[in-house]
């Protein structure tokens, strides 16, 4: 009897786009999860959240997969199937960057509240990708909400010149459009999280 082993948990290979992003890679197979994290009808102040994920030499990375997951507007997490139905905020959105020609992930959502008095809005984001066996854990912050960020224990717990790898920035020219690129090291490499 021939013993199975135990899936990988790396991007590369068939099942990363196959079994995570099929409908984003042209398979005929609907996925459970999109990019669109809270549909037009959630309330909230609808935003996108844009970027790119860097290697070490600087090069933009066709072969990730980016999740995010954050509460809604008034910082709460979908409690079931019909409550998402009911408000259009699904609470989870999931992107590989290989299916944008500029090799970004666009993540369509509204900005999050607060989930406790003492943090500020975030956005919690899981990255898989090529040479990896395991996953990393970042957050967003944003830009606009300075004194949200100041009292934030997880943010403040990250050394000052370090945070604003982890800050979001508004597009001059949007008024819904925030950018956030992942760098995977060198100088300017994100905050990834021990957890």
């Amino acid at each position: 009897m021939t013993t199975l082993k135990q899936t990988p948990s790396q991007t590369v290979g068939p099942y990363f786009a196959y079994g995570l992003c099929p409908q984003q890679y042209d398979f005929d197979y609907k996925s459970l999860f999109t990019s669109v994290l809270a549909d037009r009808e959630a309330a909230g102040e609808h935003i996108s959240i844009v970027g790119q994920v860097f290697d070490g030499d600087g090069k933009v990375i066709g072969d990730a997969m980016i999740e995010m997951s954050q509460v809604d507007a008034n910082g709460h997490y979908p409690q079931s199937r019909e409550e998402i139905l009911k408000t259009g905020f699904h609470g989870f959105a999931r992107m590989g960057t290989g299916t944008d020609p500029h090799k970004r992930f666009i993540i369509e959502t509204v900005k999050p509240g607060r989930a406790n008095p003492d943090e500020a809005p975030h956005i919690n984001v899981i990255l898989t990708m090529r040479g990896m066996l395991l996953h990393t854990f970042t957050r967003i912050y944003f830009d606009d909400e300075t004194s949200a960020n100041e009292q934030d224990p997880v943010l403040a717990a990250v050394p000052a010149e370090r945070r604003g790898t982890l800050i979001a920035r508004r597009e001059p020219d949007s008024a819904n459009v925030y950018r956030f690129d992942i760098h995977m090291q060198g100088d300017k490499e994100t905050v990834f999280f021990d957890l």
